[in-house]
């Protein structure tokens, strides 16, 4: 690593402190009971180690979180974190494994658990848009459908053999992305509803499964055989933000990553939102994205086994 790299990419002491603080901002937390500040150093234990007091457990700051019985040491994590988040189109596992020193399999690995940490909980997110806001809706297709054993998937052409994704944003603000399955109508309407607030105005294209979505008044297509901006009611009609991000995600996937198994596809999706989402248009630099990130390592636990599971 490069002497000129902060001192908690170079040092797992440094690295502890540095998660610590985002971690437990108020004092260390139980990830066993829960008790907040109710903890002492173990003398003579492992730097980290903590010892609950109220439920006489042993714990570090790693418990409970994605690195977890991890044995690459924690400044290589956050370096490793760094890289990922301050990446506009990726970094590929090849690149990270260089740059770590550590095998490729492991970077693989690493990358996975970070992307792991950067997907959002649908449950405790707040809906797109809202009263007075647009909210654009597009797919976009990319690689091939894995067919059978392993087989890849034969199609007549068109697009029925890639995979189809689902992109909702909420113009000016937070992006949302969704891997689809084979009944893409009824997936993308299930989407929609579940992620876009009904107050909200839908932009789209002029796909026919887009209509009836939302009520009469509240969804404005543009049909992209004639223009690709029109004047709308209120704002100008257009799915333009997508595309741009479509444009970004492509750029990734076919140039960074190359090869992506169907099964990790949302995972990918997670990070390339999770950028777009905390931009630095929205005033998010590339230290704060990567600390926002080792916000979201709690509770998402990763093993090697389930990471190749869809």
């Amino acid at each position: 690593m490069s002497a000129n790299l902060p001192t908690r990419f170079t040092n797992k002491e440094a690295a502890r402190k540095h998660l610590e603080a985002i971690q437990w901002p108020d004092g260390p937390v139980c990830p066993h009971c829960g008790v907040l500040d109710r903890s002492s150093r173990i003398a003579g234990g492992r730097p980290g180690l903590l010892f609950c007091n109220a439920c006489r457990k042993q714990y570090s700051v790693t418990v409970g979180t994605v690195f977890e019985r991890s044995k690459v040491p924690l400044h290589t994590w956050l370096y490793c974190n760094h890289l990922l988040c301050s990446s506009k189109k990726g970094i590929s596992s090849h690149q990270l494994a260089r740059m770590l020193g550590v095998t490729y399999k492991t970077a693989w690995f690493m990358a996975h658990r970070i992307r792991e940490a950067m997907a959002v909980n649908p449950k405790s997110e707040p809906p797109l848009g809202g009263d007075g806001f647009v909210v654009e809706a597009d797919e976009t297709y990319i690689g091939k459908k894995d067919g059978p054993k392993g087989r890849k998937h034969q199609s007549a052409g068109g697009y029925a053999h890639k995979r189809t994704v689902l992109s909702l944003v909420e113009r000016g603000g937070r992006i949302r992305s969704f891997k689809l399955g084979g009944n893409t109508g009824a997936e993308i309407h299930a989407a929609i509803r579940t992620t876009v607030d009904r107050a909200s105005t839908l932009h789209t294209d002029g796909a026919q499964v887009y209509k009836f979505v939302f009520p009469k008044g509240q969804h404005e297509s543009v049909d992209h055989s004639k223009e690709f901006v029109r004047e709308g009611k209120s704002e100008k009609v257009h799915t333009n933000t997508l595309e741009g991000f479509f444009s970004v995600f492509k750029r990734g996937m076919v140039g960074t990553y190359q090869h992506c198994g169907e099964q990790h596809l949302q995972r990918y999706l997670a990070e390339f939102d999770f950028r777009a989402n905390h931009r630095v248009k929205l005033g998010f630099d590339d230290a704060a994205r990567a600390d926002i990130a080792l916000q979201g390592i709690n509770g998402k636990r990763l093993t090697y086994r389930r990471s190749h599971q869809a």
